[in-house]
């Protein structure tokens, strides 16, 4: 395909300036969103076994929540039934919500025993699953704007700014697309690696970035976009709204769980129940939320689909579920939010979604390497922008990687110490990545590269390893995984770590041939080289 030679040019320019200025960001979001397709595996795995109550047969629930909400009146404000075995069977919130990232909620599990007694135990909630979440959603920007976290308007930009990337980026490929899509050309220049590793990620996996670069557009921008419908609408609101009730509520006449249940399996064929919450069972506006999951349909939430209804009068208020009632619009934003968070085809999506958030990351650093590679001038003097450059690609990227892996590492050990474990981990990313960004700027990106990998690596091994302790030495009071999805994490963690040291070795033999002004060479290395030659002579 021909293509003026100008055009080319400028949708070039376009390409490599909003892929510099947004890459870094983008990421540390897709490797945290790589490893949030399996929050609640996660979330298990952090969080000790004894933490979690036995679970109990459906036809138990109901004697289970009646024991409840008399014996603590503040659960009937918000109250959620888990209907799986990683999780107790009932548990409501002493302190804080399940919405957000919070670093001190408190929340009560409870469950019967083998005699109908109540048995409940109050405990912090593990957010490390929460965590990530944020910096998949703000890179770790923190502040406020208004009521919205400022990164993720600010990740929301970026968003546009790789939009527009992989716009020009194809432009810009086509005159050779077919020629050199899977050639990846090991030999001669660096930088023709890097360019072809980076054409390949881009356009095999171009509709999945698409999709994610114009929904995190829409998830950070949505505000504003309703504020702006608002003023077209005026007085008149944008989605239908029920006149309030003003029905006095009385639990007593709470119907049985196993009505609920029957209700959301008739409104939803084939999907399964998850939870029930129930939220201000004593006012008029009682309301329950049901979570549903079928594998094999796109669902509006990271794992599951809602339907909301009148717990007393037992009437559908509204629904994500497909049906034939569901508006377009609903169809429509359903759509956006399955399409991003993976939520549909089972474990085979999530991990397809996984990979692809890996290879995502992957696509980000190889755009800034490119960059580099290509503005790299012979001889010592660089410009001083090749230099920042290089420095926030390494420090950055490997900061925000050094930083989740010590989550990780510290998780089980520091269940042992009296902190406040969320705070803990807060201050241990960032502590993380703050060294090694620092570290890129006072000793270069090759030097930081090369220690940053092998301690990852050595972080990756801590955490099947402290399982192994904690099977070994059970007075130490950690714990081993229970199920298949939390042993993967600890496989995976080796994956990870081997990947790191090896990335190492190559880091470092590159950097001991490299030549003097690139960001990968090492001064001292030279010097040992020329010292032992001069010896061996």
């Amino acid at each position: 395909m021909k293509v003026r030679a100008d055009i080319l040019k400028t949708y070039q320019s376009l390409h490599t300036w909003t892929g510099i200025t947004s890459s870094l960001l983008l990421f540390i979001g897709f490797f945290a969103g790589a490893l949030t397709m399996f929050a609640p595996e996660i979330d298990r795995w952090a969080t000790p076994a004894a933490h979690q109550m036995a679970a109990i047969d459906t036809d138990r629930y109901d004697a289970l929540l009646d024991k409840v909400l008399q014996e603590y009146p503040k659960a009937s404000d918000s109250v959620a039934l888990h209907f799986t075995d990683a999780q107790s069977p009932v548990s409501w919130y002493e302190q804080g919500s399940p919405r957000g990232l919070r670093l001190d909620d408190m929340r009560w599990h409870a469950t019967l025993d083998d005699n109908e007694q109540l048995i409940t135990e109050l405990v912090p909630v593990n957010s490390l699953s929460a965590l990530l979440d944020m910096l998949h959603r703000t890179a770790g920007i923190g502040g406020e704007i208004g009521h919205t976290q400022a990164g993720v308007f600010v990740l929301g930009i970026a968003a546009g700014l790789y939009f527009l990337a992989l716009v020009s980026g194809v432009i810009f490929l086509l005159p050779t697309l077919v020629k050199r899509f899977l050639a990846v050309r090991d030999q001669g220049e660096r930088k023709r690696f890097w360019l072809d590793g980076h054409n390949l990620l881009g356009i095999a996996s171009l509709p999945f970035h698409v999709v994610i670069a114009f929904t995190v557009c829409v998830f950070a921008f949505h505000d504003i976009l309703y504020g702006t419908l608002a003023q077209i609408y005026g007085d008149k609101p944008l989605f239908p709204r029920s006149a309030p009730s003003q029905v006095e509520r009385n639990i007593a006449d709470l119907p049985k769980v196993s009505e609920l249940i029957a209700l959301a399996e008739s409104h939803a064929p084939g999907y399964q129940v998850a939870q029930i919450k129930l939220s201000n069972l004593n006012k008029p506006s009682a309301f329950a939320t049901i979570d549903v999951a079928n594998e094999g349909e796109i669902a509006r939430g990271a794992l599951n689909d809602f339907i909301f209804i009148n717990p007393y009068t037992l009437e559908v208020v509204s629904s994500s579920v497909a049906n034939p009632e569901q508006t377009v619009w609903a169809r429509l934003v359903s759509s956006f939010f399955g399409l991003h968070f993976g939520s549909y085809g089972g474990d085979l999506v999530r991990w397809a979604y996984f990979l692809m958030g890996i290879a995502g990351a992957c696509l980000f650093y190889s755009g800034n390497i490119l960059w580099l590679e290509k503005r790299r001038r012979k001889g010592m003097q660089q410009h001083r922008s090749y230099r920042i450059m290089g420095a926030l690609t390494v420090g950055i990227s490997l900061g925000a990687l050094t930083g989740v892996a010590a989550i990780f590492a510290s998780n089980k050990w520091l269940t042992l110490t009296p902190v406040n474990i969320n705070q803990a981990y807060m201050f241990v990313y960032y502590a993380c990545f703050s060294c090694v960004l620092i570290s890129a700027f006072v000793y270069g990106p090759a030097k930081t590269a090369i220690n940053a990998l092998k301690v990852l690596a050595l972080l990756c091994v801590v955490v099947p390893a402290t399982s192994v302790l904690a099977g070994a030495v059970p007075a130490l009071n950690l714990w081993t995984p229970n199920s298949l999805g939390t042993l993967m994490i600890e496989v995976m963690a080796l994956v990870f770590a081997l990947m790191f040291w090896w990335m190492s070795v190559c880091v470092t033999r590159r950097a001991t041939a490299n030549e003097p002004g690139s960001i990968w060479h090492l001064e001292t290395s030279n010097a040992v080289t020329s010292e032992l030659s001069i010896k061996h002579s």
